[in-house]
């Protein structure tokens, strides 16, 4: 794989930057990570930038609703050269059903780019042949050995409507001491800032009236990868995921996940796995903790099924994968004029 030029430059736009610690953010660094070495990158939050900046020869984006007017713009200003679109859950599972801005960035990207196997399925049908799939990846992490007296599940997630921490939290209240009585002791953690106030009271009257249960609010990356690798299960209850960078966090750390049986997860984890429940069902959800704390065959079984996803989020994969995205597109591209 050749490179191509460190005078070609990509503004990779992304409507949350680091102070959001969110996924569109860690996919915009990560995607940056993979293409440093081979042309130069700019992060921003839209394009044009506001300082006068060299013209750039590629727009990365996320986001088709709300990067939609850097979208426009590039298509207006750059005429041929290559927009790569990379769709967020909300734009495959929501926005772009609806939106007309969303609709808009879908037909003026070059390129469109789904972060999991189902998403290919959710764009239009007309729109398929300029996409393709990358998943997302994650260093793996030595397995942690976890403790056999209690039983730790952890989600992850910033508190709001899409990640459906009600759910998570109507289980952990199912599975308290005063209503259930496992074998062995229950824990539940969730890491994430609370973006809502009505969900911030959620958590916090949960923390203060279930036994076991922990908000820790949002922390770094690197910590909440060594909770991920603690925990004795992941949970993800989200109604719509792009392709959640915690699940192949977690299946990197050799921890099992339960997830909500959505496409996006789905496209993450295979058809045949079996770790789902239905969206918004707590009580399957609490029965499916109940289970993994006291079947060990079955937390066994949730482990191997992951482990044969791995191979999906290695490093070298993703960044072989957009460099090739990246490079061919840039290639492929009309020559920069010369400055007069």
């Amino acid at each position: 794989m050749g490179n191509v030029s460190e005078t070609k430059t990509v503004v990779l736009v992304s409507p949350a930057l680091a102070d959001a610690n969110n996924g569109n953010w860690h996919t915009a660094r990560r995607w940056a990570q993979c293409l440093a070495g081979h042309c130069a990158t700019r992060l921003r939050a839209q394009w044009p930038e506001s300082a006068p900046s060299a013209e750039p020869d590629a727009l990365i984006a996320l986001h088709a609703r709300r990067s939609a007017p850097s979208i426009a713009a590039w298509a207006r200003q750059c005429p041929g050269k290559p927009l790569i679109l990379i769709l967020t859950g909300t734009d495959l599972y929501r926005d772009i059903l609806g939106d007309d801005s969303a609709q808009q960035s879908l037909a003026l990207a070059t390129h469109l780019v789904v972060l999991q196997e189902a998403g290919l399925q959710a764009l239009p049908a007309a729109m398929r042949h300029k996409a393709r799939v990358i998943y997302q990846s994650a260093r793996a992490l030595q397995p942690a050995v976890k403790p056999v007296r209690h039983f730790r599940a952890l989600m992850v997630g910033h508190l709001r409507e899409e990640k459906d921490p009600l759910t998570w939290i109507r289980a952990a209240a199912r599975l308290a001491p005063e209503t259930a009585s496992p074998p062995v002791r229950l824990l539940f953690d969730h890491i994430g800032d609370a973006l809502t106030p009505d969900l911030a009271l959620a958590v916090q009257t949960a923390q203060a009236s279930i036994p076991g249960y922990r908000w820790l609010g949002g922390l770094p990356q690197a910590t909440t990868r060594q909770h991920i690798k603690q925990a004795h299960v992941l949970v993800n209850s989200s109604r719509m995921e792009g392709g959640a960078q915690v699940i192949l966090q977690a299946v990197q750390s050799g921890t099992p996940v339960l997830a909500s049986k959505i496409s996006g997860n789905i496209g993450m984890l295979g058809a045949a796995y079996a770790g789902y429940f239905p969206v918004g069902d707590d009580a399957a959800l609490a029965a499916l903790l109940l289970r993994c704390a006291t079947d060990a065959g079955f937390l066994a079984l949730l482990e191997k099924q992951c482990s044969e996803r791995a191979h999906l989020f290695d490093p070298e994969a993703e960044k072989r994968l957009v460099l090739n995205l990246v490079l061919s597109a840039l290639s492929a591209a009309p020559p920069r004029k010369p400055s007069p």
